[in-house]
């Protein structure tokens, strides 16, 4: 069967989740993983689903009608995976006092690795102590077989020191 991924955003209100889910059933199609979430007033949302191939043209035109509700879907076909022959899986996480440029910082020096983020979480709260807007990060990271771990390590301790931020990198 083949296999959708679909990203919604739309104004946040109840039911969104059930009418995407009703069309995917309605269509034969089997949900299989997603991210969802509430993002300053929006849902936004990322999900994979299989759907029988004679089915795939009229889930997408359905999705579509999920327009008129407010909630603008796209469906692509899912690529396939990528993982080479040594590739490691490493998680990162970054805490610090929030300032613009934390993200760009980091994943910056990730792109010029070549390391290949899988999965980013990001989110702002006030610290215990002061209230003062504290940033925390968690990513999973896919690394080359090439890719020297130790020489990451080092260079993003560097930027983390910059920015005055802690971060943690290790195996998963």
């Amino acid at each position: 069967m083949p296999t959708l991924v679909l990203t919604l955003i739309g104004p946040d209100r109840a039911g969104l989740v059930e009418a995407v889910a009703a069309v995917v059933a309605d269509h034969g199609g089997n949900w299989l993983e997603s991210r969802m979430s509430r993002l300053a007033g929006q849902f936004a949302g990322i999900l994979e689903v299989e759907v029988p191939e004679e089915q795939v043209g009229a889930l997408k035109v359905a999705l579509q009608g999920l327009g008129r509700r407010g909630l603008n879907v796209v469906a692509e076909g899912a690529g396939v995976g990528s993982s080479g022959k040594g590739d490691r899986t490493l998680s990162l996480e970054v805490v610090g006092q929030d300032r613009p440029g934390i993200v760009r910082e980091i994943s910056q020096a990730l792109a010029r690795r070549g390391v290949n983020v899988e999965e980013l979480r990001t989110g702002r709260e006030s610290a215990p102590m002061s209230g003062e807007a504290l940033f925390r990060a968690w990513a999973r990271l896919r690394l080359a077989g090439a890719t020297d771990q130790e020489e990451l390590r080092a260079t993003l301790e560097a930027i983390a020191a910059d920015l005055m931020v802690d971060l943690s990198l290790e195996e998963s």
